[in-house]
């Protein structure tokens, strides 16, 4: 059985949690400790060491990601709370940590949990994972996204890739470095993490950075840096050049 804190400022929301805690993981999950702000969270996460944390993101007198700052334990999963908020949720993907919205649905909340309980081993890379979510949240003028391949976790800023190529269910980056990165996702979850008026849709299967386009050749291509070719489609192509050249 692994240890669990809820961290919210809204009573109904921890009790919601704890119910469903109760209703679906019984036999997996005990609720250690409850919080409703960022200092008594701060000191439960110390005191209990938790296995997974329910963390809210907008707190009374901070936010989640002071809690996790602030925390020298960090060896937990961390499952954040939020409501529809856009520039949250994205800064939570930047760093590819798991969320639920607020209200909180039973099918999502399962499966958070059951993820977070597959987790065979506590995430090595958590603390470079809250780091990059954190930067992102709080504005950092170079972002950087978490980028995920079979056995190394890459934490890339963006302004170092140049473009990416879709093949079905993975997407490869080029890098200035030249590096190849392959990440087990589609090509419509990349543009969710990327910003979107910096990284151009040109293609069913490309995404260009458009700080690195040289010029757009009458082939139909984008030249770039490095001299790589990137297709332009011809259904994307008034938009993808309007978005990058004016």
């Amino acid at each position: 059985m692994i240890k669990a804190i809820i961290v919210d400022d809204e009573a109904h929301v921890r009790e919601d949690i704890r119910e469903k805690v109760v209703a679906h993981f019984a036999k997996d999950i005990a609720i250690v400790a409850e919080a409703e702000s960022t200092a008594t969270a701060v000191v439960n996460i110390e005191k209990f060491e938790p296995d997974l944390v329910f963390l809210d993101i907008n707190l009374g007198d901070g936010t989640g990601f002071d809690v996790l700052e602030r925390c020298n334990f960090k060896k937990f999963d961390i499952i954040f709370i939020t409501g529809y908020d856009n520039h949250a949720i994205k800064a939570i993907k930047v760093g590819a940590l798991d969320y639920i919205l607020k209200p909180v649905d039973d099918d999502e909340f399962t499966e958070a949990v059951n993820k977070a309980l597959d987790t065979k081993e506590k995430e090595e890379h958590i603390e470079k994972l809250i780091e990059v979510s954190s930067e992102y949240f709080r504005g950092a003028q170079k972002r950087r996204v978490i980028l995920k391949t079979a056995d190394t976790v890459y934490a890339i800023y963006e302004d170092d890739i140049i473009y990416c190529r879709s093949e079905g269910n993975y997407t490869t980056f080029f890098t200035q470095q030249l590096e190849k990165i392959v990440v087990s996702k589609p090509i419509k979850k990349i543009e969710e993490i990327l910003t979107e008026d910096v990284f151009i849709r040109c293609h069913q299967s490309y995404i260009v950075n458009k700080k690195h386009v040289l010029k757009y050749s009458k082939q139909g291509v984008l030249i770039v840096h490095l001299d790589f070719k990137v297709p332009v489609s011809s259904r994307r192509k008034d938009y993808a050049l309007k978005k990058i050249f004016d």
